[in-house]
């Protein structure tokens, strides 16, 4: 342990690796992302939104669990074995998809895809933050979060692409079947755990341990509780946009490309947000950079009932994302900075638990409120619940870290 040393400049060839395979990761939710709902209506005959959003359902849940016991494992199965497991219940997601017969392999599917995301992503987030120790963990988190969203970006619109010029099924879901192999083979042989590095942080740390880790993490701690609702509300409204814009922008008489545009927009400011955000979130006030981002997306969430043209979509999916790379690393950044480095991986695997079941959260919600009265209605009320987190974050975070 002699050797090891904290730092991006020291650890540079892991954390590139990391981001690679993080890339992958995020390429195999991009998959979905805009061609999935359009499936459900085309080849399943589903009209219910509640149904068609039964995917976002399981697999925000499935992720939500497994980000919980990744956070809780990681000391002790390791980093690296975790990250080899999730790329294991990967391999089947693309021909289940490709081959499905009814909307049940759908779902199972997103089990799958739930699982292979909580650990895979958990694993490549607290391998990071290990490797950089306390000075760049905003900018190693805006570098990972960045890969994994431009990936999703990228590929979703690859895949509108390839549907409409090939079809829904089966050739988008081929890119699927590389980025699982790809991810396998590279986090096996080319990617080492962390624990050292955790051990040689343990050593000089001063943070407080917490008595209750998921309590404090949940809602005690003012810091870590607006943290962990800013989560969840941010994964609610991208819930909502997941599911239900596809199906908005199709009324709307829009083609399946300019779909993929306008849904790939959203996390591809995101993802190339987050290279400027994260190094923000290591030199501004984390309180105020959490409450601007969550505010502009509660304002343009609000915005897209006014909206009517192509570019209308754009400017305000640019928002949207905007807002979103603003708070998505600083989440992390800030829940590392607030608590012990032996406890970190499950602190952060209870925050990450909270921020996902936001994709379940807000599919039913949607979905309920979409069905009943109309899918304005639903975003109306997903834009709401955004604007008041980010005043509770206003309210209730400190600004200096907890004593």
């Amino acid at each position: 342990m002699s050797n090891v040393k904290l730092g991006l400049k020291e650890n540079w060839k892991q954390f590139v690796l990391l981001v690679i395979v993080n890339a992958f990761v995020g390429g195999m939710v991009g998959l979905e992302r805009s061609i999935l709902p359009e499936i459900a209506e085309t080849d399943f005959n589903m009209i219910a939104k509640t149904a068609i959003l039964s995917f976002i359902i399981v697999f925000g849940i499935s992720k939500a669990i497994t980000n919980y016991f990744a956070g809780a494992l990681a000391n002790r199965v390791g980093r690296k074995n975790l990250l080899v497991i999730g790329w294991l219940f990967a391999l089947p997601i693309p021909f289940i998809l490709i081959y499905a017969t009814n909307w049940n392999w759908i779902i199972f599917a997103n089990v799958l895809l739930g699982i292979n995301q909580g650990l895979t992503w958990s694993s490549t987030v607290v391998m990071k933050i290990d490797l950089v120790g306390e000075k760049d963990r905003g900018l190693a988190m805006g570098l990972n979060e960045s890969a994994g969203y431009l990936a999703v970006g990228g590929v979703a619109f690859l895949t509108s692409w390839i549907a409409s010029e090939y079809g829904l099924r089966p050739y988008p879901f081929y890119l699927g079947v590389g980025f699982s192999i790809i991810g396998l083979l590279g986090s096996i042989f080319l990617i080492k755990d962390t624990v050292h590095h955790v051990a040689k942080e343990v050593a000089t740390s001063s943070i407080r341990k917490l008595k209750n880790i998921f309590s404090e993490t949940s809602w005690k701690d003012r810091n870590l509780g607006s943290i962990s609702q800013a989560g969840l509300v941010n994964n609610l409204n991208d819930g909502m946009v997941w599911g239900i814009f596809p199906i908005l922008l199709a009324s709307r008489n829009f083609s399946l490309e300019q779909i993929g545009i306008i849904v790939a927009i959203y996390p591809g400011v995101w993802g190339i947000g987050q290279l400027f955000t994260g190094k923000m979130a290591d030199l501004l006030n984390k309180k105020h950079m959490l409450f601007i981002g969550m505010f502009a997306q509660g304002l343009a969430l609000l915005c897209f009932i006014y909206a009517q043209t192509f570019l209308d979509f754009i400017i305000l999916s640019s928002i949207l994302g905007a807002g979103t790379a603003l708070v998505y690393p600083t989440f992390l950044a800030g829940i590392s900075d607030f608590t012990h480095p032996e406890q970190r991986a499950q602190s952060i695997g209870i925050f990450r638990l909270w921020r996902d079941l936001g994709y379940a959260f807000g599919a039913i919600l949607t979905g309920v409120i979409a069905d009943v009265w109309s899918i304005m209605h639903a975003i109306i009320a997903i834009g709401v619940l955004t604007l008041i987190s980010s005043f509770i974050i206003l309210a209730r975070m400190r600004i200096a870290p907890r004593d």
